[in-house]
């Protein structure tokens, strides 16, 4: 809830009756209401829109991204990142420096590095995007691993806990709550070599054996 329009930068949280105090919203945009996701996207609809280099934006997650074979190519990249800067100062939404990471991809990558704000970005060799581990070799093996780890825990789960073994039983658990984890996102990180594959199918081999 917000005050009288006296405070228009203040809001207030009820919980179970209980009011808490006023407190700032140095965004704008509470969090946790209906129009909060619309409004959040309305504001940062100008975010880099004269960036030079792809900039990727999904709720509060921010990539920008380039080709950097020359030393002009890292000042067209630093000159984005750096109207960034300028947009967050100028709207009072400060990224969170800390968490912001380089990525270099490709083997004759020529490294480069880059700054947000006075903040020297850190280079990270895997990432994860919306549950997606991605590493700088594109390989995907490590998302698989960990897709597969997940699936393996909540099938443990199911074998220790259901002490029925009918299919009729199994199998729509399996579907509910095993496969979403090995089939999220697949058709981006599909496997590409046999043996991330083969780990993929022990799942489905256990699953099976459990009937």
């Amino acid at each position: 809830m917000t005050p009288p329009s006296t405070l228009p930068s203040l809001q207030q949280v009820i919980l179970k009756g209980e009011l808490s105090g006023w407190r700032e919203v140095t965004s704008e945009v509470p969090q946790g209401s209906v129009l909060g996701p619309i409004l959040f996207n309305l504001f940062i609809t100008d975010l880099g829109t004269k960036s030079g280099s792809v900039l990727i934006k999904f709720a509060d997650d921010t990539k920008l991204g380039g080709i950097a074979n020359l030393e002009k190519d890292q000042d067209i990249i630093q000159e984005d990142l750096d109207d960034l800067v300028n947009w967050s100062n100028s709207n009072r939404m400060k990224f969170n420096s800390e968490k912001c990471k380089v990525m270099h991809l490709g083997i004759n990558n020529k490294n480069f590095s880059y700054k947000l704000g006075t903040h020297q970005l850190e280079v990270t060799e895997e990432e994860k995007n919306l549950g997606v581990l991605v590493d700088h070799r594109m390989t995907m093996s490590r998302q698989c691993d960990m897709a597969v780890k997940r699936a393996n825990v909540v099938l443990g789960c199911i074998r220790r806990g259901i002490s029925s073994r009918d299919k009729e039983v199994l199998v729509p658990l399996y579907k509910a709550l095993v496969r979403p984890h090995l089939e999220y996102c697949v058709q981006f990180w599909s496997p590409m070599f046999k043996k991330d594959e083969f780990k993929l199918e022990q799942v489905q081999r256990r699953a099976t054996r459990m009937i």
